[in-house]
């Protein structure tokens, strides 16, 4: 039974064009709308426009749904399934919204002549540079399937090195919480129950006492004015961490932070060999894969160091000597790097160095976690004891003050 059908297509000029057509169902509208010169981008049924508009709205796909993905991918191009069909099957059943809308319009792209490589490009926020030119690699080498095996194995292997990291942060994040739930219980209904008791014995309070009571009456009554400083510092500390400078600042911080500072360092190392090996081993050029790298390592100083390297080795030298003169890398992985150059297997080596330093994350979040309990269970001591013996001091006191 013929329904109406709302869609959304772009004309031949790139320009959004948008109507209702009435079909048989959704593959003949689409046909339709090619014949009439135009691409879809969206054909749903005539009520659920709503929907499709939320749908229709850019954002990232999860790493989790395109490992699953490009597994799933791999062994549909291995079986020998044509591409345009495996791109139908599993944007179908795909339980990601947004991915399968890049699906549906990577299919289009390539039904229409464009490489698959140059269809994922027009997606950034799905699919990465590394993404991008690992899959131009493997068109080219003819390894689709193979590249696409070590792509979801990289992206479980970071996603899995997310969660370690994530496991380690929410500990201390959930005692802070809960230290400064405390502290601010304590400003808005102890506090002020001893302040009448001090004002009726007069005299002059001691410093620590004198501070928390200002803090109390600062957070009763001017409560509007600590949410904006709050909300203001949020705001300008992300801005500005979002220009070069300030993400470069920042990223330098998270190295030399105590106790968390080898975390960081570990993992961005772990990311940089990780991502440069699998790089070489897919045929990707050097020099385009240093730069793929030098955009996705997640860490300012390790990029900085990465791009000089790049420009080093346009003009002819070896990975391992201008890494050796940045200091954010070890010289165990400059050796290997070096033995990796001499051997013709860097990106053996680089698979090396990325699991000594996995195996060195796992067991630098063992570590934290059984040294931030101990830590933080002090502190939480500390901030509410401090907060307990402001607020007796005076009692301390209590005859002088009488008399």
């Amino acid at each position: 039974m013929p329904q109406t059908y709302a869609y959304k297509v772009r004309d031949k000029a790139g320009n959004l064009v948008t109507g209702e057509l009435i079909g048989d169902n959704e593959g003949l509208v689409m046909r339709k709308l090619r014949e009439m010169g135009y691409t879809p981008i969206e054909v749903n049924r005539a009520g659920r426009g709503l929907r499709m508009e939320i749908n229709l709205r850019p954002g990232r796909v999860k790493m989790k749904d395109l490992s699953v993905f490009s597994r799933q991918f791999a062994t549909m191009v291995n079986s020998g399934l044509p591409i345009l069909r495996a791109l139908s099957i599993l944007s179908e059943q795909t339980e990601s919204t947004q991915l399968k809308k890049v699906l549906t319009q990577v299919r289009l792209d390539v039904e229409q002549g464009s490489s698959l490589s140059g269809a994922m490009s027009k997606h950034p926020k799905a699919f990465s540079d590394l993404y991008v030119a690992m899959v131009r690699a493997g068109e080219t080498g003819g390894v689709l399937d193979n590249v696409l095996l070590r792509l979801a194995d990289n992206m479980e292997k970071d996603v899995e090195l997310r969660r370690k990291i994530k496991s380690a942060m929410a500990y201390p994040t959930a005692v802070v919480s809960l230290v400064l739930l405390i502290l601010s219980a304590m400003l808005l209904f102890v506090v002020p129950q001893f302040k009448s008791i001090y004002a009726q014995l007069g005299g002059k309070l001691p410093l620590p006492t004198r501070i928390l009571l200002g803090a109390s009456d600062a957070v009763r009554t001017k409560w509007w004015l600590v949410l904006v400083l709050v909300v203001g510092g949020v705001i300008a500390f992300r801005r500005y961490k979002a220009t070069p400078p300030g993400r470069a600042m920042v990223d330098s911080l998270k190295l030399k932070a105590p106790i968390f500072g080898p975390l960081f360092h570990k993992t961005a190392l772990a990311r940089f060999s990780s991502t440069l090996g699998m790089l070489l081993r897919s045929g990707v050029p050097i020099l385009q894969a240093l730069d793929i790298v030098s955009e996705t390592v997640g860490n300012r100083v390790i990029s900085k160091a990465v791009s000089d390297v790049q420009g080093s080795v346009r003009e002819g030298e070896s990975i391992a000597k201008p890494l050796s003169k940045h200091p954010v890398f070890p010289p165990m992985v400059v050796q290997m790097l070096a033995v990796g150059e001499e051997t013709g297997a860097v990106d053996v080596m680089l698979d090396k160095v990325a699991d000594f330093y996995s195996s060195e994350v796992t067991a630098a979040v063992d570590a934290l976690t059984s040294l931030i309990e101990p830590l933080l269970i002090a502190v939480i001591g500390g901030a509410v004891g401090a907060a307990v013996i402001s607020l007796y001091m005076p009692m301390f006191n209590i005859i002088n003050l009488v008399k």
